[in-house]
């Protein structure tokens, strides 16, 4: 008998694994707190005896393997030190389970959403990983190690005839609300829009303690919801007294001395082209005619360095925001209005300090020259995109030829770049006109044009030639020297085989052979496509099989753009990563040594993650006044294209418009329907009807929800 009881068969190993994730679960919902196998065994709700004895075999098998430990004997704790604990970033999807993103781990850790404990979204979690049934990782949150964030975007519900409340919040950031007891209700009244600070979340509560530290006020109306859309991404509208003080005192003169440093090219033909409600303007253009038949054309940068000065309060609060965010109403700017709007806006017919990229160009727009450094200008003009397009178009008006010219090399530029790997997405962009009280009264889409690309291929090749020079020695030898790039890896090799063959069902081919052949491929796919039904669909799937751009000190190219090397230094007014470029520029042509290279990673991670928050402001912006827009026409008919699947629905794009709205599955009465990942569709189960990613489809207008910026459709069979 004692080698019987030695023998512990397959199917029991299991079952006892199944009872220790049991326990884990459990003990994972106070993971500091020391319990007896009785306690353990209540808690799992196995209470008879032989129940019990499988509890004390699991709790063996547990300690076995370092999962738990005992504290004292038959008291047993949690053990967060154990193999197979490992730390990274939890991100949850909408039906609450979420995914722990492990840096050193190939896929991310599964946590169903019994198991994600007191984690809110984007915390980093210490998490004890285990096979569930044999299938991928999965996991259990035993801890919470730092908050991602404290406060949050809700509306307050005021308990009747009590003297506190509960903060529902928009997003799902926080799967629980939070309680506001008496005394931390801020003067809010029932149905507010607020922030609310979360201050504790007690061990076994099930909600968060929180503090309402902002009344935003009326949930749906304009102001409340664009101020709810900032904080919620922690995005200030404002600056702080001290930083507009210190930018208000700024030496905006163009004295002697300064100018005597730099290279004056005051007196040469100077422009900017920019949106016609811009203010902006951070790049300004310059050609002239060399005596040896070659162009000399300047790419001149705000000198936003001169200005904003290290160890400042204007540079730590610029550093904070990272870069300005472009709502639809209206711009938070990464500096205060003085210097963006003003002291460092390349204003026509005023002398401005800028930082400088001069090339000299043959008639072919090959480069002859380069030279960088700071100077001084005077821009002669200012142009709108619509203006200068006037003149690429027609020939006549002021400065027609020189624009003609920029234009004629920028041409030449921009098939080179296409010619050596460039990917060329040309989507257009959702506008608005609004009113005087910022209401949407019509809808546009921003297409770029000729003068568009002038001014793109003009800061492309400054934004290169900059990297480049820090990059490289004169023999072509990389340097070493720490920069500020601006990365593209290269795209998902699985999702462009997924996108491979998805097109290929439409007639399309691609080769993947290598990173050439795929920027071919997708070069022709997005000709091939232009002016089909289909048209939509493919570019969606071929962005998304894409990969980020982000910043980094490690120069592993742009894949997109096809450049070795490539760095932001054009935009210094709205963006911190071109701050810091100007500066290593500045410190390199100093004959200054290399810095500390993680200092500037960690610069890098920041400025990331900031752009990427602003990103998501902007989206959220428009997808408000895209719902604010569709109210009047709630009931009305219209043709749409299906922009997305998903397991519980899909979404439709009105295409004259931009508004998306979803169409859930339960509100497709004709048939029970089932989601294809693979080929991107629903389908019934009895009639075998299909939607499918890319189909034209009529739907009405069901509901406009201004306050979860969401519309609802519903499919209309003709």
């Amino acid at each position: 008998m004692a080698k019987k009881s030695k023998f512990v068969s397959h199917k029991n190993n299991h079952k006892l694994q199944e009872i220790g994730r049991l326990i884990l679960r459990f003990m994972n919902r106070q993971s500091g707190k020391v319990y007896n196998y009785k306690q353990i065994a209540d808690g799992i709700d196995y209470r008879n005896p032989r129940q019990r004895e499988l509890v004390i075999q699991a709790l063996h098998k547990l300690l076995a393997e370092q999962q738990i430990k005992e504290s004292e004997k038959g008291k047993y704790i949690l053990n967060l030190n154990i193999e197979g604990t490992v730390t990274g970033i939890i991100d949850f999807n909408q039906a609450g389970n979420a995914y722990v993103n492990v840096p050193e781990l190939e896929d991310d850790i599964f946590i169903h959403s019994k198991n994600v404990k007191d984690a809110l979204q984007g915390d980093e979690v210490l998490v004890v990983t285990y096979h569930f049934k044999g299938k991928k990782l999965e996991g259990s949150v035993l801890e919470v190690l730092k908050r991602n964030r404290e406060e949050f975007v809700g509306t307050f519900q005021l308990i009747n005839h009590k003297d506190f409340g509960f903060v529902v919040c928009d997003k799902k950031t926080i799967n629980t609300d939070i309680f506001v007891p008496k005394g931390k209700i801020g003067g809010a009244s029932d149905g507010d829009k607020v922030v609310v600070k979360m201050v504790e979340w007690r061990a076994g509560e099930k909600n968060p303690e929180g503090e309402i530290v902002k009344v935003l006020g009326a949930p749906g109306e304009h102001e409340t919801e664009i101020h709810s859309i900032l904080a919620e991404y922690g995005l200030p509208y404002s600056f702080p007294e001290d930083v507009e003080n210190e930018a208000e005192k700024i030496d905006r003169s163009i004295n002697d001395s300064e100018v005597a440093k730099r290279r004056d090219m005051r007196d040469i033909c100077t422009f900017t082209i920019d949106p016609k409600d811009a203010k902006d303007f951070d790049d300004a253009l310059s050609i002239q005619k060399l005596d040896n038949g070659n162009y000399e054309i300047g790419v001149h940068i705000a000198d936003v360095s001169h200005y904003v000065r290290p160890g400042t309060l204007l540079d730590d609060e610029a550093y904070d925001r990272a870069t300005s965010v472009y709502l639809v109403d209206r711009v938070v700017p990464m500096l205060p209005e003085v210097l963006s709007n003003d002291v460092c806006s390349l204003r026509p017919n005023e002398d401005k300090f800028t930082f400088s990229a001069v090339f000299e160009m043959d008639e072919n727009a090959d480069l002859v020259n380069q030279w960088f450094g700071r100077t001084v200008i005077h821009s002669d003009r200012r142009f709108s995109y619509e203006e200068a397009q006037e003149r690429i178009e027609s020939g006549e008006g002021d400065l027609s030829e020189e624009i003609l010219t920029l234009d004629r090399l920028a041409k030449i530029l921009r098939r080179e770049r296409i010619r050596n790997g460039a990917i060329t997405f040309d989507r257009s962009e959702v506008r608005f006109n609004l009113d005087e009280n910022s209401e949407p009264i019509g809808v546009y889409f921003k297409v770029s044009k000729d003068s568009n690309h002038l001014i793109e291929e003009f800061m492309l090749l400054a934004n290169r030639k900059v990297s480049e020079f820090i990059s490289l020695n004169r023999r072509g030898e990389p340097t070493g020297n720490t920069f500020i790039y601006r990365i593209h890896d290269d795209p998902d090799p699985t999702k462009l085989e997924a996108l491979r063959d998805f097109v290929s069902t439409f007639g399309y081919k691609m080769d993947l052979a290598n990173s050439k052949k795929v920027a071919d491929s997708l070069n022709q796919l997005l000709h091939d496509v232009k002016g089909k039904g289909e048209e939509n669909m493919i570019e969606t799937l071929a962005m998304r099989s894409m990969s980020k751009a982000v910043y980094s000190t490690n120069p592993i190219g742009h894949y997109g753009l096809g450049f070795d090397y490539y760095s932001h230094f054009t935009s210094p007014i709205r963006r911190y990563p071109d701050l810091i470029a100007h500066r290593l520029l500045q410190h390199y042509l100093d004959g200054g040594k290399s810095p500390n290279k993680n200092d500037y990673e960690e610069k890098s991670k920041h400025c990331s993650a900031m752009e990427r928050l602003a990103a998501d402001a902007e989206r959220d912006s428009i997808k408000f006044m895209q719902v604010k827009f569709m109210e009047k026409h709630v009931g009305q008919d219209f043709q749409g294209v299906i922009s997305g699947v998903a397991d519980f629905g899909f979404w439709v794009q009105i295409p004259e418009n931009g508004a998306e709205g979803l169409i859930k599955l339960r509100d497709l009465m004709d048939d029970s329907y089932s989601y294809d990942s693979k080929n991107h569709l629903v389908q019934g189960a009895r009639t075998g009807n299909q939607y499918q990613l890319g189909d034209q489809v009529r739907i009405r207008v069901m509901k406009a929800n201004l306050i979860q910026k969401q519309l609802d459709f519903k499919i209309i069979n003709d």
